[in-house]
């Protein structure tokens, strides 16, 4: 009897799941969104002056976990700068057979040189490719990030290369959420503070989006925020698929 009480259990919560919006798409063909913060391929920043941000100092190397960075500074040529320090990094090299994307190594660069792409979909067909050299990492004259044959670009991802800087705020002090702390990329300019996970926040200038309203449906109850139940959920539901008139405030 506990056998078949087990056999029909099965088709119980089946059923119960028949009714569930989807959560899937035809990947990869399809791909949902991604957030700004979302860690991918690493990119070399600009000035927007075109100088490198890297100075050599080998922090990210001496971070890493994995010890999948390699780094080597030099001393900039007097008469040609390639960044605005006394030292530059004439080697940096990435093994992405060992990189966890524990994004270590853009916590500790103080130059904000080395961030991340939203980009992850990238496979080798031999051991070379996936070790990124510095002319495969470093931005273009754009400041948008080398496009290699073995990577998935879609549209979006390149944008906002160092949306991930910091993952708080310096020493955890509140006061210092949003408050602009890097300096300009080539390509992107001045980006948008974060602003952490106070009210202190600007999410359509950073282009975040709260998990709590994106997949509110698959919330239990209590965890749905308020304006987002019943029939006022339903309203805001449809207020935000609806196109905005130019103008319009509301």
């Amino acid at each position: 009897m506990a056998k078949l009480f087990d056999f029909f259990g099965g088709f119980k919560l089946t059923l119960a799941h028949i009714g569930r919006p989807t959560v899937t798409n035809s990947y990869p063909k399809v791909k949902r969104p991604k957030q700004p913060r979302q860690h991918g391929r690493h990119v070399l920043n600009r000035y927007e002056d075109g100088m490198e941000k890297c100075i050599g100092c080998e922090l990210c190397a001496g971070v890493c976990p994995a010890n999948c960075i390699y780094v080597r500074g030099l001393d900039n040529p007097p008469d040609h700068p390639v960044s605005p320090g006394e030292r530059y990094g004439y080697v940096y090299e990435i093994n992405y057979l060992r990189c966890i994307h524990c994004d270590l190594c853009v916590e500790a660069c103080p130059t904000q040189a080395i961030t991340e792409s939203k980009m992850f979909e990238f496979s080798f067909s031999n051991r070379s490719d996936a070790i990124y050299t510095k002319s495969e990492l470093l931005v273009d004259d754009q400041g948008f990030p080398q496009r290699l044959p073995w990577e998935d670009w879609r549209e979006g991802e390149a944008a906002m290369t160092g949306g991930w800087m910091r993952a708080t705020s310096p020493a955890g002090d509140a006061s210092f959420e949003g408050v602009v702390q890097w300096t300009a990329d080539l390509g992107e300019g001045i980006r948008a503070p974060e602003a952490g996970q106070s009210e202190n926040r600007d999410d359509e200038a950073t282009g975040s989006k709260q998990l709590r309203t994106v997949f509110s449906r698959h919330l239990n109850p209590e965890d749905v925020p308020l304006d987002q139940r019943g029939l006022q959920g339903l309203v805001s539901s449809v207020k935000s698929k609806l196109p905005h008139r130019r103008g319009d405030k509301s």
